[in-house]
């Protein structure tokens, strides 16, 4: 999982340097972009010859942000069509990287597992070390149980004692009323949200053709259907379902991220950047 993190992360910021986002220099540990009314002394005018753009020299007490990884482990995320990992292995290689990227940017990460309840918190950290931890317990777990990510949500939201930036993976298949709920009580408490929804290319589009038997991963009960008879309805309720995710985390400042596995995590990596630049 390690090694896995660190050529993912590795790829990502060799892609921005041959990329037009320029912004995001090499040392993005030690630079942000400059903003009006930062003082000019700490302008890195070294910087400014290369890249013909102001950037602030940036102290180590700045960098210290507290982020909280939140990853979904409940049985529906261990669903995956042919041809593609199924959807917790997704969120996990995503949220390594992501905990690769705080650390090496000296920022704590701490890391939530739950399903039906929280199984695993640990409290961020900024160290080598404790990322370690962070990455073996990800690759220890497995998908198991019923999801309940509303209760759980507001659980962790109640146990952040300093506030961060959260990032949530889940397929979100909960009631959307009350995860959203369950989004707003991070807000309330002062958090920065930013939201991953993970979902397999087949669940948006359901283009199964034959007739199927569906079965349902955490109650086990099955269905006979023809696909195709009903992929239109689905289509239709689907794209409400997510409608529905991204019109309230814009209304309610938090940042939406829909991925599906076929995405190349490089993605979910630039939107936290995009976040975290946008934070300071």
């Amino acid at each position: 999982m390690e090694l896995r993190a660190r050529l993912v992360v590795e790829g990502f910021i060799t892609g921005l340097h041959k990329s037009p986002y320029h912004g995001f220099s090499v040392e993005f540990t030690e630079h942000r972009p400059y903003n009006p009314g930062d003082e000019i002394k700490h302008i890195d005018w070294k910087a400014y010859g290369k890249t013909d753009r102001y950037f602030i020299k940036q102290f180590e007490e700045e960098t210290n942000l507290k982020s909280y990884v939140i990853v979904d482990a409940s049985r529906s995320m261990n669903y995956a069509s042919q041809g593609h990992l199924k959807k917790f292995e997704y969120a996990s290689f995503v949220a390594a990287a992501l905990s690769y990227l705080m650390v090496d940017q000296r920022d704590a990460v701490g890391l939530t597992v739950y399903d039906e309840k929280v199984r695993t918190f640990l409290p961020p950290r900024a160290t080598r070390l404790y990322l370690k931890q962070v990455l073996k317990e990800l690759e220890s777990v497995e998908p198991g149980n019923k999801t309940s990510t509303a209760q759980s949500l507001h659980e962790v939201a109640e146990r952040i004692k300093r506030r961060g930036l959260v990032v949530i993976l889940s397929d979100l298949f909960d009631d959307p009323k009350q995860v959203m709920t369950a989004f707003k009580h991070f807000r309330h408490k002062g958090n920065d949200v930013i939201v991953m929804q993970v979902l397999d290319p087949l669940e948006r589009s359901f283009a199964f053709g034959t007739d199927a038997i569906f079965k349902d991963l955490e109650s086990g009960e099955e269905l006979m259907t023809q696909p195709w008879h009903i992929q239109k309805a689905y289509q239709q309720s689907m794209r409400e379902f997510l409608d529905f995710y991204k019109r309230e985390c814009r209304e309610n400042n938090i940042d939406y991220v829909l991925l599906d596995t076929a995405t190349p995590f490089d993605k979910a990596l630039f939107e936290y950047l995009n976040k975290r630049k946008r934070m300071h």
